[in-house]
């Protein structure tokens, strides 16, 4: 039986080998008759393996012994097919072909072991660093105002303590305390003076006497009422 002149993977120079070796009869044997199979069989095992694990570990709809179980009773399905294939594909070569099989389910197992660790840390959202950018902006170096105010008592000019500034800068902090004044003007009554009658020349405060002068009787005329009502200092 002809051994084949070319690596497995070279893969086009080695598939048109096979397709020639199958289509040349007076050559024995068909190796796409068990390659084709073999390939198919070994795709789909490994399809409802990767389904069951799914199943099984993801979704928690099957018991994990049973997806044990169903894994172990699919395993021997794959690796038959990955044989029958590699068997096809090394043209009845059978040491090649175990050497060619051991590789393809070496590799199998290993990307499906990365594809299902990527995909369930993925999925749940866990083990993903976390955004360096947040920090930065925490720690950055503006400004930031804080308003700390100081209780009134009824307004009386007690000074008002401002917004409390704190300039961030790389390293050290420096707090300034901005200190603002609320005068409020207060007003207080105003005693009454007293005035002179026009009529006798009596002194006397209008709104002691009842707005008339306590000597003549005279009513007290407007303008000194409100000349009596005015502050000094107006």
């Amino acid at each position: 039986m002809p051994e084949s002149q070319y690596r497995a993977r070279q893969v086009g120079a080695k598939t048109q080998e096979v397709v020639a070796y199958d289509h040349d009869e007076s050559l024995p044997g068909k190796p796409l008759h068990i390659l084709i199979p073999g390939g198919l069989v070994a795709l789909a095992s490994l399809a409802v393996i990767i389904f069951v694990a799914y199943l099984t570990w993801y979704k928690g709809e099957l018991d994990q012994g049973t997806g044990l179980i169903l894994v172990a009773l699919l395993a021997p399905f794959y690796v038959g097919g990955v044989f029958l294939f590699s068997y096809g594909y090394e043209l009845y070569n059978i040491p090649r072909a175990l050497r060619l099989t051991a590789i393809i389910v070496f590799f199998t197992l290993a990307a499906v072991v990365i594809v299902a660790v990527l995909f369930f840390v993925l999925a749940s959202g866990r083990g993903l660093p976390e955004s360096s950018s947040s920090s930065k902006r925490k720690s950055s170096g503006s400004a930031k105002v804080q308003s700390r105010g100081t209780p009134s008592s009824g307004g009386l000019g007690i000074p008002n303590i401002g917004p409390l500034v704190v300039l961030g800068g790389s390293g050290r902090t420096h707090t300034r305390e901005v200190t603002r004044e609320v005068v409020k003007e207060v007003e207080v009554p105003v005693a009454p003076r007293s005035v002179d009658c026009p009529f006798c020349g009596r002194s006397y405060v209008p709104t002691d006497e009842n707005y008339a002068c306590p000597a003549c009787g005279a009513a007290t005329p407007k303008e000194l009422i409100e000349e009596s009502e005015e502050p000094k200092d107006r």
